[in-house]
């Protein structure tokens, strides 16, 4: 992208918004459209927009493969996390008013906030992770002479 100096100014005026827009998804997903597959893809879409312009090597530095899917593998135990404490606290998996239970009665709204955000948090992490994943996979593959 050097040879493309508007390309990759509006990819880094861009970046920031994508970024919070993914952030915006996530934190709202329970209260309007989108959720937590959402908000990952557009998390991995501003990632993969940053390695397009600068490059993988450069993208790989500020966010190295490891982290990445150690990242896929923390939303995958945050998301099964949730379903074992509801176990744990007397429920079924992924029963959320077991998480916080109501002295008035089984059905406690707060309960169920706070599991579809945490189960919508580990969804989120792990997609951006695997699409990120899979991106460098693709990206950082040589062809063989």
């Amino acid at each position: 992208m050097k040879r493309n100096p508007i390309v990759r100014e509006i990819g880094d005026f861009m970046l920031p918004a994508i970024l919070m827009f993914a952030l915006y998804v996530q934190f709202h997903g329970d209260y309007s459209p989108g959720g937590g597959f959402q908000a990952g893809v557009i998390f991995a879409a501003g990632i993969i927009v940053y390695s397009l312009i600068h490059g993988l090597e450069r993208t790989q530095r500020i966010l190295p493969p490891a982290a990445v899917r150690a990242g896929a593998s923390i939303g995958l135990l945050v998301y099964a996390g949730v379903g074992f404490a509801c176990l744990f606290l007397g429920g079924r998996f992924l029963d959320y008013n077991a998480l916080l239970p109501h002295p008035e009665g089984p059905n406690n709204p707060h309960g169920q906030e706070l599991g579809i955000f945490l189960v919508e948090l580990g969804v989120g992490i792990t997609v951006a992770a695997v699409m990120i994943t899979i991106f460098y996979a693709f990206a950082g593959r040589r062809d063989d002479p």
